[in-house]
């Protein structure tokens, strides 16, 4: 006769998802997977760890249950097991920053413009970039914008930008975005478009953010 499972069996399943969570970089990978899919070889670059380690750490997400894998020859191929898990992300992101002041304060240290937010909401932004009021540039690398990005959004990877300024219109305001809240590129994007003489704004936002916000995001298949 089976066993039933006591109250403690069930709070030990939920607690691995709590113990994969637990260290920093693993949820650096989670928020470069919620990018896209991507090899062991580009997350151990981006990340800024060697290979060994990002292997363990996608490893320990593996048991969890947060991430797959897909091998393509000798690459291993990386993704998030699904959209709940960069929901998963935002909400504890968003929790924390409720709720730590420490975080908060490191956010608005961080941002090189201070008065570099966009004031307009997520639905407002999406009618004014539908409208042409606006242009909306992806400052992410190109793999991850074709993955999915904002409706309405250009491609401008941050190394791309100052060649193709041309290819922007001078009269109209550019909005950059990235990663999210933690990721620099569309503070650094804002200051380079500002120095050239654009008026150019960020969101905090990244793909995950529009997405937990119900909002529809695009690839490069749509």
């Amino acid at each position: 006769m089976k066993t039933k499972p006591t109250k403690s069996y069930l709070y030990e399943h939920v607690a691995r998802i709590g113990k994969a969570l637990s260290s920093p970089k693993r949820l650096e990978l989670l928020e470069l997977l919620a990018q896209g899919e991507k090899p062991v070889e580009t997350l151990a670059a981006q990340a800024d760890i060697d290979m060994r380690l990002a292997s363990a750490h996608l490893k320990a997400l593996r048991e969890a249950r947060l991430v797959e894998t897909r091998r393509d020859g000798k690459y291993i191929h990386y993704r998030l097991s699904g959209p709940d898990v960069a929901h998963l992300w935002v909400t504890l992101r968003e929790t924390a920053e409720e709720h730590l002041v420490e975080l908060r304060v490191a956010l608005e240290q961080m941002a090189s413009e201070p008065d570099s937010l966009c004031s307009e909401s997520r639905e407002s932004l999406l009618q004014k970039a539908k409208q042409g009021d606006v242009i909306v540039i992806d400052v992410r690398p190109p793999a991850e914008y074709e993955a999915g990005h904002l409706p309405f959004a250009r491609s401008m990877p941050l190394g791309e930008l100052e060649k193709r300024l041309a290819d922007l219109p001078a009269d109209c305001t550019i909005v950059a975005y990235c990663r999210g809240p933690f990721c620099l590129m569309s503070d650094e994007a804002v200051k380079l478009l500002r120095a050239k003489g654009f008026s150019a704004q960020k969101i905090s936002d990244g793909v995950s953010e529009w997405a937990a916000g119900g909002l529809p995001i695009e690839t490069s298949k749509n």
